[in-house]
């Protein structure tokens, strides 16, 4: 690949390098870890996953300050550092909206800035990265091998190289060792990933609006794969692509796979009035709500503390978001503890709810210490569809009905009960209940969903 190296500089006076390769839509890619951006694109390295990229995009690549061509002496190791250098790169161009691909250790950086520049970012890829660094691996391994790049930074080099491409040849192990030591030095490096494992973008997750695909490789040795579905459960719209192999770099192993992937994310933006009309059916006209909320989250938080809260919120969001998957559900928005989801179906939605509370008895039945329990109302009718939300009375009755579920319940309302007539679900009356918000009492129906 052609390629001619820039310069930039931030308002703090660093000096980045960047590189733009390609044609047509552009799609930003932040730096590997500490990887030089001659080594990016270089043709035996990679090259073979950029240049496959270049021939439908324009692909921008750059460096982090303390790299490569791009300033050496850094003294900021922040997230909000790494943020900077992106936001110069992109202003940089002049790029009023394009793709971001967000790899690695900057994945980070791409949640950061897709949460802070949601009308700059159309679309938002994550490969073999995370949101919280300090879950990639035990204290005593951290501490061990930034010890050891500081100390004998050729044999952690090495070290690191089989790490992320496990499997790869001996020859092929030593040049990236050799470029991991002439992208930086082993105390920038150690710097850099120190940086790393105290990074956590949580709480930035819920605010990133663009469609985002995450990619992994199940048996990726580098980063672990349990962290990118931590990532696809917390994100709003996101979807995970799980890929085969335990090579970390997407240039190794089957490359073919992870451009594929991709490449059919980004084509979907190319065909706008399709996804339009997908929208329009899965928000307007008749509609099937459905409402999850955890049980006693409140109790749960105090108990147990935020970091153990969030953790059985995530397993709660893992287990609806691929029940609604694989129910045809369309996923409206997180409530906080729960989630809102419609249905063109009320078939599909009872389908999905008695998947989720099944998933839910699963879970706890192999993990009893875990207080993970869920309450799921469902109600039909025909809502107000506004940017991408959905409002009114349809809506309300649905998020009321949940409120009277226990724990393990699904209640439904007597119009979804009459839509499923005859499909073979099992309903026991619940009688006339008085729902604050609504004049008049609503009758309300159990789902039987156990075996």
């Amino acid at each position: 690949m052609e390629q001619q190296i820039r310069f930039c500089t931030t308002t703090d006076g660093v000096r980045i390098a960047y590189a733009t390769v390609g044609e047509g839509p552009p799609l930003v890619a932040t730096p590997w870890g500490w990887l030089s951006i001659r080594y990016q694109l270089e043709s035996t390295y990679g090259g073979r996953f950029y240049e496959a990229l270049t021939q439908r995009y324009l692909v921008v690549c750059y460096e982090r300050r303390g790299i490569g061509l791009s300033d050496r002496e850094r003294t900021d190791f922040t997230l909000e550092a790494d943020v900077q250098d992106l936001e110069t790169v992109v202003d940089h161009l002049h790029l009023r909206r394009f793709a971001l691909l967000g790899n690695f250790h900057l994945g980070p950086t791409a949640i950061a800035y897709a949460a802070r520049h949601s009308q700059k970012v159309s679309r938002l890829i994550l490969y073999g990265t995370y949101a919280c660094g300090g879950q990639m691996t035990r204290d005593d391994v951290k501490l061990s091998i930034t010890a050891m790049m500081r100390s004998h930074w050729g044999i952690a080099s090495r070290t690191i190289a089989d790490l992320t491409a496990a499997g790869a040849e001996g020859e092929m192990l030593e040049r990236i060792a050799h470029m991991y030591r002439s992208s930086a030095t082993g105390e920038m490096a150690a710097s850099l990933l120190e940086m790393a494992y105290k990074t956590d973008v949580v709480e930035l997750l819920p605010k990133v609006k663009a469609p985002t695909l995450v990619v992994h490789r199940q048996g990726d040795r580098a980063v672990p794969f349990g962290l990118s579905r931590e990532l696809t459960s917390l994100l709003p719209n996101a979807r995970l692509a799980t890929l085969e192999g335990i090579i970390h770099w997407p240039w190794l192993g089957d490359t073919d796979s992870v451009v594929k992937a991709i490449t059919e994310f980004l084509d979907e933006e190319r065909k706008p009035a399709r996804r339009k009309s997908r929208t329009a059916a899965a928000l307007a006209g008749p509609v099937t709500i459905l409402f999850t909320d955890m049980e006693s989250s409140t109790a749960i938080t105090q108990r147990l503390g935020d970091a153990n809260a969030q953790e059985i919120l995530r397993t709660h969001n893992t287990i609806v978001r691929e029940a609604l998957k694989a129910h045809d559900g369309s996923e409206i928005k997180h409530t906080g503890d729960g989630i809102m989801a419609s249905f063109a179906a009320s078939s599909h939605a009872l389908e999905c709810a008695v998947a989720i509370q099944r998933a839910v008895a699963a879970y706890v039945e192999e993990h009893p210490e875990v207080p993970l329990g869920v309450h799921i109302g469902l109600n039909a009718g025909e809502p107000i569809a506004e940017d991408e939300d959905l409002f009114g009375t349809a809506v309300q009755l649905a998020a009321r009905i949940r409120d009277q579920a226990e724990g393990g319940e699904i209640l439904a309302s007597d119009v979804v009960r009459q839509l499923v007539a005859g499909k073979g679900f099992l309903f026991a009356d619940r009688g006339e209940v008085a729902l604050r918000g609504f004049e008049d009492p609503v009758r309300l129906y159990e789902v039987r969903w156990q075996e």
